[in-house]
């Protein structure tokens, strides 16, 4: 079996997309904003879980300039709970140089377009051609999964090698006419088809064009090194309440930065839990009466897993960083979601 034919496998997966495709609110809208919002909503997210997002985030900011004359906090708020919070502050200093240097209208150019906060290769080429008609391909994980089955690209995709060739063949493949549909068409049959345990090849638009299918080797592609195991980092954090107020502290940079948390943190080695939350408070000019447990602390991030507890007490004196935030006042601030959790969670 020979190289795929491209004018076949545009016009039989174009064909399939245009009477398959989902039904999603951000392919409803020409609109560019809309587009980059969703584009950078769903990075690392399913889309059934980042709709929501992106619809409340329209709704609080609904036009470029809107975003732009917001502040920090109430951007992280609006996407507080869907993580990867720097995408959140890129997409705020992106609106902010739309507005100061393009006129609050998205670039119809790729090079300006990869020029803004936070814009990759990727969110460039599909708001590019999305948006505006550019002829650029936009490379993500169920792009790359159904070029490498195609084309049998057996280098590790996710290597610089592997890497070069996918991008390779997804610019041969762009159209010139229809590149946004052709687009949206390669990684709606990733997320839907092509998938990537069990691929539904039965049922496959291209699978006739599939060297990987006719080798037998769908299931094996692509190659990517394996992940390393995600390290366990010892935590503890602290509720301190002093009448309706609770101690909060805003992070600076990091993992959350922007964003309201509890005191507490990283333990040190051979550090046990209760002293840790002490310490926690002592740091901030803090002390501490009526300590309670208030159970354990899991939580997994992309590369680390947070294990630990957490405690509450009353806090007394005034923090030489941090706040005494009212509890009514909670919900209109930016607050690490398992912090919030654990500000409810009673007694253990």
């Amino acid at each position: 079996m020979g190289e795929p034919d491209r004018e076949s496998l545009r016009r039989q997966l174009i064909t399939w997309y245009r009477a398959r495709k989902r039904d999603l609110p951000f392919r409803r809208t020409r609109d560019p904003y809309a587009i980059l919002v969703a584009e950078i909503v769903l990075q690392r997210t399913r889309v059934a879980a980042g709709l929501p997002y992106f619809e409340r985030f329209l709704t609080v900011f609904p036009t470029v300039g809107d975003l732009a004359r917001s502040s920090e906090s109430d951007v992280l708020r609006a996407w507080e709970g869907l993580g990867f919070y720097r995408r959140a502050r890129n997409l705020h200093r992106a609106a902010k140089t739309i507005v100061e240097r393009h006129g609050g209208e998205l670039p119809a150019d790729l090079v300006a377009l990869r020029a803004l906060p936070g814009i990759g290769e990727y969110t460039a080429g599909a708001v590019g051609s999305i948006a505006f008609g550019l002829r650029a391909p936009a490379v993500d994980g169920n792009a790359t999964r159904v070029i490498a089955r195609l084309f049998r690209v057996e280098d590790d995709v996710s290597r610089s090698a592997g890497k070069s060739r996918i991008r390779t063949l997804a610019e041969k493949l762009v159209p010139a006419d229809t590149p946004g549909e052709w687009n949206q068409a390669l990684m709606e049959l990733g997320a839907t088809t092509c998938v990537p345990r069990g691929p539904r090849c039965g049922v496959c638009p291209v699978a006739t064009e599939c060297l990987a299918l006719s080798a037998g080797i769908q299931e094996a592609i692509p190659r990517v090194a394996a992940k390393k195991p995600v390290p366990v980092v010892p935590v503890v954090f602290v509720v301190a309440r002093r009448g309706e107020s609770v101690l909060l502290v805003r992070r600076g940079d990091g993992l959350h930065a922007g964003m309201y948390a509890l005191p507490g943190g990283e333990r040190r080695p051979g550090e046990s839990a209760g002293a840790a939350a002490r310490r926690s408070l002592a740091e901030l000019g803090i002390r501490g009466s009526r300590w309670e447990r208030i159970g354990p602390v899991r939580h997994t991030f992309s590369h680390r897993r947070w294990e630990g507890d957490a405690f509450r007490c009353a806090g007394g004196g005034e923090p030489r960083n941090g706040e005494w935030i009212p509890i009514k006042g909670l919900a209109r601030i930016p607050v690490v979601p398992l912090h919030r959790e654990l500000l409810g969670r009673p007694a253990r």
